[in-house]
């Protein structure tokens, strides 16, 4: 009698075991989804490339510059098309840190911001929706000076 149950157990706690590691192998590759997502989106700075920039802002996204809100793609485009005008980056940056809400809808990105020589200025934060498989479109962003940049 045991050894008609301790098979069937077995079956039941391998696919139990398989469909929890199923879980977390796609939220890592959603992470590492949102992780290339990022750096594309920096290389569009390194490239001087704004209307790549712009391709991976929401269109209902909100970008804070200081105490104000950007609302739009639109309004994101036109304020940081003057970042984009010269011809050296004026400011580079990189995901530190990338989590993924268990629904895969939603995600977090955050990291330094480096001047053009490589000091760390500042720190960004950024939150990305997933507009379909393997499409993910900034939602919110906001970055931070460091407190040595900011002295004199």
């Amino acid at each position: 009698m045991m050894r008609g149950t301790v098979l069937p157990m077995c079956v039941v706690l391998s696919l139990a075991a398989c469909a929890s590691l199923g879980g977390e192998g796609q939220l890592g590759r959603l992470r590492d989804e949102v992780v290339a997502t990022e750096r594309a989106f920096a290389a569009t700075m390194a490239r001087r490339d704004h209307a790549a920039f712009a391709s991976f802002v929401a269109d209902d996204a909100i970008f804070f510059s200081g105490n104000n809100a950007l609302r739009g793609r639109a309004a994101v485009a036109a304020a940081w098309q003057a970042w984009y005008s010269s011809p050296e980056a004026p400011f580079s940056w990189a995901p530190e840190t990338v989590e993924v809400l268990e629904s895969g809808s939603l995600a977090l990105s955050s990291g330094p911001v480096f001047d053009p020589q490589g000091k760390r200025i500042g720190h960004f934060s950024s939150i990305w929706r997933r507009e379909a498989p393997g499409v993910w479109r900034i939602v919110f962003d906001k970055g931070e000076n460091s407190c040595d940049a900011a002295a004199p």
